[in-house]
Order: C-alpha cells, then structure tokens, then sequence
C-alpha cells in the first residue's frame, strides 16, 4: 500500500546530481516527491522517519546476482535472496542467465517477475541467455527476450562455440540495443584450473589459471565490439592488464563498461591459504598487486560498478577437496559494508562509493530514466537509510541470505541499513538491538 513518508534530517547523497546536504525526504504515491525542507503542496505524512546521523542513499543496484530459482532452489531462492538483498540496501538485482532452465525463452523471464513479485522485497531484472541452452552454438530470439523485459544479454561465463558466434551475437544484440555482459574468460587456457596461476598454485599443488586467460578474452571481445559498434559490459574483472585494456578501449570511444565484485578488493591469492573452499571463486583471487589496481581503478572510474557476485550454495558445496568444490560468494549481506570499508580505508570518498553501488549500475542497466540508482523528485523511491557508525561481525545468525559461503565470517565490519524503500513501501526496518 502505498504511503506517505517524511524522511527528516539525513544526510542526503545523490552524487550524479551533486546532491550531498542533510536535508528531508518527502515519500508518495510510491514515488519520491521532493528534497528539501518545505513539503510540496497538500502534503500529510502519515509517519515520519527520524534519520538524524543517518544516510539517505539511492536503493543500491547489483548487478550480479545469483538467486538459484529455478532449477536449484536447494541453495537459495527468489524470497530468501531477495530478502537478503534490501536487508542490505540493495533494490535492484540483476539475474545472470545460468539457471536451470537457462533464461532462454521469454517463459523463463516470466517466471522470475512473477516469483519476485510475489516475494515483495527487491525488484529483480534479468539477463536473457545469449545463445540457447547457453550451449554457446545457436543465438536466442534476443528480441522477444528484450520484449518480455531483460535488460541485456549474456552467455554467463560459459565458452561460445568460436568467435563467428561471438561476432553475430554483437551484431544481432546492436540491432536491438541490447548490452552484451562478458564474463571474460578463454576456456581453452583456463583448463581445470581452480586458482591463480603463481605461487600460491605451486605450493599447493593446485592447477591454475594464467591472468592471460582473461586477458586474452578482453582483447579478442574490444576486436568484435569495434567491428560490429555493439554496447558490451565487462563482468568481473580481475586483472590489471584487463582494466589498462578497457580503458584504453572506453578513450578511443568503444561502447564498453566494467566491474569488480567485492571480494576482489579484499584478498588475494595468498588467502587461499591451506585449500581455504571458501576463497575458491572463478575467476580466481588475482596478486597484491591486482588488488590494489582493482581499488584505484574503482576510484578513477576506470571500473564503473562495484557488484557483489553473490553466489549462495549450499554447505555441502564447499566440503569437498578444492578443486571440487563449487566456486562462489554469498556476497549479499555483506556488500554495502564492505564497499563501506573502502571508504574507511580511503580508497573512495562516500558519494564517488555511492556512484558505483547505486547510479552507475542503474546506468548500465539502462534505467537511470526511471529513477533506478538515483534520487528523482516524481521518480520511483527506492531508497536505503544507513546508519554509517554501527558496527556488526559476519556471523550465521547475522546472514539473512540462504548461503552462508562467506571468507568474511568473523569480520567486524561498520555500516548497517535500518530502513529500505521499494517503490515507497517500507519493505525493511531494523529493529534496534538490545543490550
């Protein structure tokens, strides 16, 4: 139901507007009404919400996020993930096409509306399957993906047949102004690899996986993206040399866009430690010095999103010798706060961290237009309050996502959402915790 709400007194950023003042929220119709302290005319608050030493931010966007339904409900679902998701600040999920079915037929993309809308926490966009059955051979009837609603186009990692596939997918995608997200990886030199090929491979005896492998997979895609003109995301990255090589691209005027999942701007390959399962992410924890090249280039915008590639599994998933366990994150609960470690850190300031959670995603997306990732008056008012000083440690009890794989377990980190609004509604309150 929709409701009328004063947010007063927080401190208010919308850094693609320049908007960084502690001022009042005015909340209606499921839509955000105004900025300031005067409320616009005939307004009547039904309640109001004290965010005195709060921030007021954009509802953030992720734009990687596995919610395991359908096909693998076992691990994690629709409701449990989204939940999960606005407990965190995150409004905006977006869905990669490795389900099971793979989201290859517009009945697919139904049926994760429906089951999103049902649950009524996030609001959940998908990524339709470039080729069917993501077998990497035959293209999918991409306009009636982008008809049904999808927001791009992507193979999810997994190797298409040869580059001809790869060169009609961008053409028929530019046809029909689709972005194409690349997961780059040449599976060919990836092989069985299961962490970074160095040191940490060699003494463990693990094989691994060359830097090359994405590297060569970002060089061979910029070659097709300049020869068809086709808009392509770069998901994950990993690598130095991967980021020089898009920025280069994005100077000479290509179509192109990047992120790093967060975990990436935290450990290494050395935190693989003694076969640690839960460090096993594909693809695998780079150097030091990747690391620190991820976070400067976050800060200059040479990556323009921060995600969380969140992947929940199940426990047993991660019991098995590393190799064979299963690669992933459960990155939800754990995203705003980390992305707030930066800033403690000073890697970023607060707006520029709010720019890659919250406005440059929803850009990438294409829905800044209708508000997704930003603080419009007489747009939709998805919005999160966070309390900046709270501090709370990574425990189960703390997880609200299904999957519990986390290298963070035990982390004291600062940052805590109290409220998030999803098209005005109230869809989470924390509810203070007593002493």
């Amino acid at each position: 139901m929709s409701q009328r709400i004063r947010i007063r007194g927080g401190r208010v950023i919308d850094p693609a507007s320049g908007l960084d003042e502690v001022t009042d929220v005015w909340v209606g119709g499921g839509r955000l009404l105004a900025i300031g302290p005067e409320p616009p005319p005939g307004f009547a608050a039904d309640f109001e919400i004290d965010a005195h030493r709060r921030l007021v931010l954009p509802g953030l966007v992720d734009l990687a996020a596995r919610l395991r339904e359908p096909g693998e409900e076992h691990k994690a679902t629709i409701a449990s993930e989204t939940r999960a998701a606005v407990a965190g600040g995150i409004t905006t999920l977006c869905c990669p096409p490795d389900t099971q079915p793979p989201i290859d037929t517009p009945a697919v993309v139904e049926l994760i509306r429906k089951r999103a809308d049902a649950a009524g926490y996030a609001r959940v966009e998908v990524l339709g399957a470039l080729t069917r059955d993501l077998a990497g051979e035959t293209l999918t009837e991409m306009a009636a993906l982008k008809e049904e609603g999808c927001v791009g186009v992507s193979n999810a990692g997994r190797p298409l047949a040869s580059s001809l596939v790869l060169r009609r997918a961008l053409e028929y995608a530019a046809t029909y102004e689709l972005t194409v997200f690349i997961q780059p990886e040449d599976a060919a030199l990836a092989a069985d690899g299961c962490v970074h090929e160095g040191e940490t491979a060699t003494r463990l005896g693990l094989p691994g996986i060359p830097a090359a492998a994405e590297t060569a997979a970002v060089a061979h895609a910029l070659a097709l993206i300049e020869h068809t003109g086709a808009r392509a995301h770069f998901c994950r990255l990993s690598h130095t040399r991967s980021v020089q090589m898009i920025a280069r691209a994005r100077y000479d005027g290509l179509p192109v866009t990047a992120d790093v999942a967060a975990p990436y701007l935290f450990l290494t390959d050395h935190d693989v430690g003694d076969f640690d399962p839960f460090c096993h992410v594909r693809p695998p924890l780079r150097t030091d010095a990747d690391r620190d090249a991820l976070r400067r280039a976050l800060a200059n915008g040479a990556i323009d999103a921060l995600c969380s590639d969140h992947q929940p599994h199940e426990p047993d998933a991660k019991r098995n010798p590393f190799p064979m366990t299963e690669p992933g994150i459960s990155g939800l609960d754990t995203l705003l706060s980390l992305g707030l470690r930066l800033v403690e850190e000073g890697v970023l300031d607060l707006p520029t961290l709010v720019m890659r959670l919250c406005t440059a995603p929803g850009r990438i997306l294409g829905l800044e237009a209708i508000g997704t990732g930003r603080l419009l008056p007489g747009r939709r008012a998805d919005l999160v309050l966070v309390d900046p000083d709270a501090v709370w440690r990574v425990t189960p009890e703390q997880l609200l996502s299904a999957g519990h794989n986390t290298p963070f377990m035990g982390w004291e980190l600062r940052g805590r959402v109290t409220h998030t609004l999803v098209g005005g509604r109230v869809v989470f309150e924390r509810r203070p915790e007593r002493l």
